[in-house]
């Protein structure tokens, strides 16, 4: 059996990129989120990893794998053996073997080999997602193999990237942490979501990841980098009600990459305000001293339920369409002039809120 070791691309790794567990027994989750957006038919592949209480024997230990599929579809897994997951602590690297012939602790394997020995499960790397679930209710299944080019991490192009959530987020401080791993990447392979392949070169792709012992209360979010007429451009949004020591804050959060430039609107150097309706309607404005940027994503479809970690483990809780309409504004700041930098629309925008109480739109600043 072969295996080998993970590429480490300094340039593209952002900060958090390893596995977080200390191999302690507080309650502990991580999760990841890779996607492949495929513009010429219009659809999203997005796949979401996790493990809960890692260090087994918990009554949430375990872990998972969703994915939303063409016309946000929804199939998932659960693999409750916490000691057939594995995870680097160096560099962004995870699999959860299911069905397999063989008997060893799991491990990276080259993508011949996992397709010949490990019948369900997944692993994932900066530049790899391979793996495949069924649900034996339905019959329902995916198998997928991908290699990912990344373009953008989270930062200036050839620059050290960015933590997302700043510095203090490399303390446990702020929990859960929130790191966008790839703001934008080409993807090419193929998909097979019962049946039916989807193939594609250099497709848009996206990953992200959180961690912690803590859960959000509340949060949404929005993310896009696959634009009409702008090949080059990425924009990921959101906030969330999060436990910050012992008090509970708001907090939201702007990010886009175009040509090669980072545009951050964050709450330590800009002032961000957002209107999210329960469902439907995503506004977010931010204005820093040198930009300005609006968002409005909406959508008419009444999207699908998704599984998240919460203090009472793995629960239907947010709810995402992958197929959201979105027009974005950037304007260049001077004096009291502002000019238009970018205007740009999305037919497949990611959309999402979760967690409690979305009785009401949530509106803050």
């Amino acid at each position: 059996m072969l295996t080998i070791p993970l590429n480490l691309f300094q340039s593209t790794q952002t900060p958090h990129s390893g596995y977080h567990w200390d191999n302690s027994s507080r309650r502990f989750f991580e999760g990841w989120y890779y996607r492949v957006t495929l513009p010429e038919i219009g659809q999203t592949f997005a796949f979401m990893y996790s493990i809960e209480d890692p260090i087994g024997g918990k009554l949430y230990s375990g872990g998972a794998a969703q994915i939303l599929g063409p016309d946000d579809q929804y199939l998932w897994r659960t693999f409750p053996d916490v000691t057939k997951f594995w995870g680097s602590r160096d560099v962004l690297g995870l699999g959860h073997w299911g069905k397999t012939d063989l008997h060893v602790p799991p491990l990276y394997l080259v993508p011949e080999e996992f397709e010949r020995h490990v019948q369900e499960g997944y692993q994932a790397t900066t530049t790899l997602n391979q793996g495949g679930i069924s649900d034996p209710a339905t019959g329902n299944y995916c198998r997928w193999r991908y290699e990912i080019q990344p373009v953008y991490a989270w930062g200036n192009k050839d620059s050290i990237q960015q933590s997302t959530a700043g510095l203090l987020s490399f303390l446990p401080i702020f929990e859960p942490g929130w790191q966008i791993l790839m703001a934008h990447g080409l993807a090419t392979g193929w998909i097979d979501w019962n049946g039916k392949t989807y193939e594609f070169t250099k497709a848009p792709a996206y990953g992200e990841k959180n961690w912690g012992g803590a859960f959000p209360k509340k949060w949404f979010w929005i993310n896009c980098n696959s634009f009409e007429g702008e090949a080059d451009l990425a924009l990921t949004a959101g906030g969330g009600r999060r436990g910050v020591l012992w008090w509970m804050e708001s907090v939201a959060m702007i990010g886009l990459h175009y040509q090669g430039k980072f545009y951050e609107f964050v709450p330590w150097n800009s002032q961000v305000d957002w209107q999210i309706q329960p469902w439907g309607r995503w506004q977010m404005q931010a204005k820093n001293l040198n930009y300005e940027i609006e968002l409005t994503g909406t959508t008419h479809l009444p999207g699908t339920s998704l599984r998240a970690p919460t203090a009472d483990g793995l629960k239907f809780c947010c709810r995402d369409t992958m197929q959201g309409q979105l027009k974005l504004e950037l304007r260049e700041l001077n004096g009291r002039k502002s000019k238009i930098i970018l205007k740009a629309q999305s037919f497949l925008c990611g959309l999402e809120v979760g967690g409690g109480s979305w009785d009401n739109s949530w509106q803050s600043r």
